[in-house]
């Protein structure tokens, strides 16, 4: 399989979800066949679906694999279980949540994966961590993310300022 820029957009409102965040992170940057190449800033955004829970935190890395779409899932799906993720509702609360946006320039409709995610379009707490990624990037459809992030539906975005320690990249003594 050829090297492919991919997509994971990141979530999570349980457990200290900037921590869940970090450690996802790491995980993915030890996949194997795959290399981290960036990660987005984090944002904090009201849930969707039910409201009765914590605000979620949210991010995206732009990573280079080998890998097959279905067996990155699979790595996916591993790295949330490893973080206690339990699927009990529907857009529900949860520790960690990893989605496969973008693999290359891809269209794939499978029973387990649709890439590009269905709910891209709709959600500005995926789309504005891919435009910090890559202003440029454009979907298999000609759509670009910065359309789509214009026309996207305001979800009370609010940027994390500062970057978490774990996560800051050092800056050089002036």
């Amino acid at each position: 399989m050829p090297v492919v820029d991919v997509y994971i957009g990141l979530g999570s409102n349980l457990a200290d979800p900037l921590r869940q965040l970090a450690g996802a992170i790491a995980a993915l940057a030890a996949l194997p066949e795959t290399c981290l190449i960036a990660q987005s800033p984090f944002y904090a955004s009201k849930p969707v679906g039910p409201q009765d829970q914590p605000d979620f935190i949210n991010g995206a890395t732009h990573l280079r694999t080998s890998l097959l779409p279905l067996e990155l899932l699979d790595q996916l799906q591993n790295i949330e279980q490893h973080h206690q993720r339990e699927r009990i509702q529907h857009w529900g609360p949860r520790t960690l949540d990893l989605d496969l946006l973008l693999f290359g320039m891809q269209t794939i409709n499978e029973p387990r994966l649709t890439v590009p995610h269905r709910e891209l379009a709709n959600r500005d707490f995926v789309l504005q961590p891919l435009l910090d990624l890559a202003p440029e990037l454009t979907l298999p459809n000609g759509d670009t993310v910065a359309e789509l992030r214009q026309r996207c539906p305001d979800n009370q975005l609010r940027l994390l300022n500062p970057a978490p320690s774990s996560l800051a990249t050092p800056r050089p003594e002036d």
